[in-house]
């Protein structure tokens, strides 16, 4: 047993700092990264109740590898392609030319070696996406113009981590990555990645299809981790990054009708492996460097600060965008980003930096994170208050405004409406059998289950307009709107109820709209089958209507008293029609004397 409490006293520490830190930041606005980053430092350096930060780290970078897949099931063609000019422009040029400006004047005034000052430059030329994208949604700024812009850099910026990162083992003095220049591991290199587009295109797609038409959860579970981790350990056999094989998968994904769900599955693992390399790069970091050279770290943050940030805003004035603008791109990505820290991580681990370094960067690129609110101030301050900013309208990069989620045949026939009517609809189904039978028809359609909260964020529920409800069973009807009433109440839910006590449960709930599946086709049966008995179109639609009428009082009626009150408003025998529009004045017998005499 005291064997046993050994072993789980380190993960109960880490534990314990991220359940108290991350939360603690996130309050106070500095975000969980910094907050991950402070648990790190408390446990390890400052209380030194763990040691030895590096051989976590081996294990805490699965992380960034899991994030890397992530991104790159995000970057489908279409998207990359409605973005190009930004992403591929101004994206390029803001790395490129930061970068180089960096790495010369490291080389040059610094006096790093070449290879050391190619990883400094370009690590530090990277900015936060976490930061960065946290910030222009408290702003409402990621659908206005600058906030595409700085949106497509920093999606530039995460996809050019994996390019960095399979430079280091090249750029590595005789460590371990020395080997990966000679000819043969370079053509095993590329051999791997021709192998990995291989299997992403004609093996994994069927093998989830499979998978899925078992309903075997956790084996989906099972067959996701097993395309990250295996990606990832085909391109580290190669000698490339693992980081590199978990992007080129989740690119090769983006398009999948399960892209949804294999971010729903990954997410988790994640988030608590990326706060866990945070933390160990925390426990990593030489505090006694840092404090016995606090003085150039106190004056490199704001010099990076302001070289990206003049750097940034000459680049976007170049590329057309007005002062404002300009402005507030500088001001929201001058800041080092969470992948500077892997890459410094991998450099260090490549005998390219000494930890030394490794660990005065880190701190550099933790204080200018902290310090990104108060460049968005100031930015606020350099604004041309006279020239108002225009709201980019183009929504290119949203979701659909029609989330559907269930697509038998009412789903479908919903659907045929909304697309009618120009409206875009997403829609996720959990029939593996009927997603691919029915995106051979062009349906923007993906595999997942609509009762998980991770499944339909990452299909875009908090962008859409609408959510429409249209599965079969109502237990799993119930259990999505209860969900989403949970944790999307800005939503308005469009339901399809399954019978007339699934009506009443739904609109106890509050939802916006519920029809029941068979109730508008019955009532225009029942009318098709009058006219069929000689009665006139026109009093047959009076009738419909009149019924319709009556079914919605008795709901009113049993909402109230109960599910048998309201029985008097239904029709359970034969009655004369009566007319439609009540006389202005009653009728009366014309022939008196008929009336007298029969008296």
């Amino acid at each position: 047993m005291e064997g046993n409490a050994v072993v789980y006293y380190e993960p109960l520490l880490l534990l314990g700092g991220a359940v108290i830190a991350a939360p603690l930041f996130k309050r106070l606005g500095l975000g969980t990264i910094l907050g991950y980053l402070a648990a790190g430092v408390a446990i390890g350096p400052a209380a030194r109740l763990i040691s030895g930060g590096e051989e976590l780290l081996h294990v805490a970078e699965l992380g960034i590898v899991f994030l890397l897949f992530i991104i790159g099931l995000e970057l489908n063609p279409s998207r990359l392609w409605a973005m190009r000019r930004d992403i591929f422009g101004m994206g390029l040029a803001q790395v490129l030319a930061t970068g180089v400006a960096l790495a010369a004047a490291v080389w040059l005034a610094l006096g790093f070696s070449l290879a050391a000052a190619v990883i400094i430059g370009f690590g530090l030329a990277l900015s936060s996406t976490a930061f960065a994208v946290q910030t222009m949604e408290a702003q409402g700024a990621l659908n206005r113009r600058f906030g595409q812009t700085a949106f497509s850099i920093l999606l530039f910026q995460d996809m050019a981590i994996a390019p960095l990162l399979a430079l280091v083992p090249l750029l590595s003095p005789g460590g371990e990555g020395a080997e990966a220049i000679s000819g043969a591991r370079f053509l095993l290199a590329l051999a791997s990645v021709a192998a990995l587009v291989v299997a992403g295109r004609y093996l994994i797609n069927p093998l989830f299809r499979l998978i899925a038409t078992t309903g075997a959860r956790e084996a989906m579970l099972a067959a996701a981790l097993l395309v990250v981790l295996g990606s990832a350990s085909l391109m580290q056999i190669a000698g490339l990054s693992m980081a590199l094989g978990a992007f080129i998968a989740g690119v090769l994904l983006a398009d999948s009708a399960f892209r949804h769900e294999l971010e729903a599955d990954i997410e988790p693992f994640r988030g608590i492996l990326l706060g866990l390399f945070f933390m160990a790069v925390g426990l990593s970091l030489k505090v006694d460097v840092i404090i016995a050279n606090w003085l150039v770290v106190l004056l490199a943050v704001p010099a990076l600060m302001a070289a990206k940030g003049i750097l940034i805003y000459g680049l976007c004035r170049v590329s057309g965008c007005n002062h404002n603008d300009a402005v507030r791109i500088a001001a929201l990505l001058p800041q080092g980003g969470e992948f500077g820290f892997v890459l410094f991580t991998a450099a260090s681990s490549a005998l390219i930096l000494s930890p030394a370094t490794a660990s005065l960067l880190t701190a550099v690129v933790t204080l200018s994170m902290a310090a990104t609110p108060l460049s968005v101030r100031l930015g606020e301050m350099l604004l041309h208050t006279e020239a108002e900013e225009e709201i980019d309208e183009d929504f290119e990069g949203a979701e659909a405004d029609v989330l559907m989620i269930g697509f038998s045949r009412f789903g479908q026939i919903a659907s045929q409406i909304l697309l009618a009517g120009g409206k875009d609809v997403t829609i996720i189904d959990h029939s593996a059998i009927r997603v691919r039978a029915v995106e051979k028809f062009g349906f923007r359609i993906y595999f997942g289950d609509g009762r998980r909260k991770e499944v339909l964020e990452a299909a875009g529920i908090r962008r859409a307009r609408v959510v429409a409800v249209c599965t079969n069973a109502r237990a799993v009807t119930d259990a999505i709107v209860d969900m989403i009433r949970s944790e999307f109440p800005h939503v308005k839910l469009y339901v399809r109820s399954y019978d007339r006590a699934h009506t009443l449960a739904l609109r106890a709930r509050g939802i916006e709209y519920e029809v029941r599946e068979t109730f508008e086709s019955a009532l225009l049966f029942g009318r098709k089958s009058l006219e069929a008995l000689d009665v006139t179109e026109d009093l047959a639609r009076a009738i419909q209507e009149d019924v319709r009428r009556r079914d919605e009082e008795r709901l009113a009626i049993q909402a109230v008293e109960g599910f048998a009150a309201g029985q008097d408003r239904m029709h359970v025998r034969p009655v004369t029609p009566e007319p439609l529009i009540k006389p202005s004045r009653e009728a009366r017998r014309l022939d008196r004397t008929t009336e007298t005499s029969e008296s």
